[in-house]
């Protein structure tokens, strides 16, 4: 892998904003963590994608906002207790969330129109860019869809409108990741075996992470914490008991299935990339390509650790959230790999 020959000012102007917006994009996604797990979410019951960019001034608009969350199921069942001082507090998380989409927004939105009227942009980058912003339209309303869940008949929003509100975020992420790499390097000489591999490893830890959105989701972290076992048991009795009455759907419905899953998945796929990294000693690969499988190696295993450290101490926030913060360098990482592993092609 080498930097083009045609990587000049305008590509690196391209370049720089598109790694901007993939942090911006990860710090969404670290205080979307942070607004999971401190119950934040449903603090704000309108969605206002303009106005709602201004929080409550006075003490009037403070109350007003309030009595709205007052009405929520969540206050009703959780939080009748709270003062507005706490509700302030809560609101916060959410409104930095929201702030936060709207600034990714316009630094995505203003540079787009300018690099596209300048000429920045050939053909395959117009079409990257236009399915970044409709990615990110689509990832808004999602969000709103998700919050909408937790409003009306039930205290907490839907775990599946959450795991595909993570996804879609993460997914953006590396879609745009991929784009910026293409546009600063080129792959001197793909591996088709080594593609075929990361491909599959991918969605492998997409569904990883889709279970750990099912685990917040359900609360399913605080409810065996212990490790192997769950508690005194690999495989808890009651568990059975769902499969009896729900079938397969308690797979992703039942908040024991789904921890015992999203405990066991990372060894089955730890099992498959130390088999990768087998095969791969007898490929020619090239720096770029083993560098990639080391970073996923590396920052697999320190995944694993911290989801067990996580589950242990029943899901504290600083783990939480970095737990979650080295999941996305880990798919970024094997995004990477991906990249190195592509076949050669001519960029248009």
């Amino acid at each position: 892998m080498k930097v083009r020959s045609s990587y000049g000012r305008e590509r690196k102007a391209v370049f720089r904003w598109l790694v901007l917006g993939c942090v911006l994009i990860g710090l969404m996604i670290v205080v979307g963590g942070i607004t999971r797990l401190t119950q934040s979410g449903l603090s704000m019951v309108k969605w206002e994608p303009i106005v709602g960019a201004i929080p409550p001034l006075s003490e009037k608009e403070w109350e007003e906002s309030f009595n709205l969350y007052r009405q929520t199921p969540e206050f009703r069942t959780y939080n009748s207790d709270f003062s507005i001082q706490d509700y302030k507090k809560i609101f916060f998380w959410e409104y930095l969330h929201r702030l936060l989409g709207r600034i990714l927004g316009l630094v995505f939105l203003i540079p787009a129109v300018y690099y596209w009227l300048r000429g920045y942009f050939d053909k395959k980058l117009k079409r990257s860019v236009l399915i970044i912003f409709s990615w990110g339209l689509f990832q808004g309303v999602l969000g709103w869809f998700m919050v909408k869940s937790g409003l009306k008949d039930i205290p907490h929003v839907s775990h599946i409108r959450l795991a595909a509100h993570l996804i879609t975020a993460l997914s953006l992420v590396l879609y745009i990741y991929y784009t910026a790499l293409s546009i600063k390097y080129e792959v001197r000489s793909g591996h088709s075996q080594l593609k075929k591999h990361i491909s599959l490893l991918l969605i492998l830890f997409l569904l990883q992470v889709t279970y750990g959105a099912f685990v917040s989701g359900l609360k399913a972290g605080l409810m065996y914490n212990s490790f192997p076992k769950m508690n005194d048991s690999w495989l808890p009795s009651e568990m059975m008991m769902y499969i009896d009455r729900e079938g397969m759907s308690s797979l992703f419905l039942n908040g024991g299935w789904v921890q015992f899953i999203h405990r066991w998945l990372p060894i089955v796929i730890l099992a498959y990339f130390v088999f990768v990294l087998i095969r791969s000693r007898k490929w020619n690969l090239s720096v770029s390509q083993k560098l990639g499988l080391k970073l996923i190696l590396t920052l697999f295993i320190i995944q694993i650790l911290l989801g067990i450290t996580t589950l242990i101490y029943a899901v504290p926030i600083e783990l939480g959230v970095l737990h979650q913060l080295v999941a996305l360098l880990l798919l970024m990482a094997v995004t990477f790999s991906l990249f190195t592993a592509k076949r050669k092609k001519s960029y248009d």
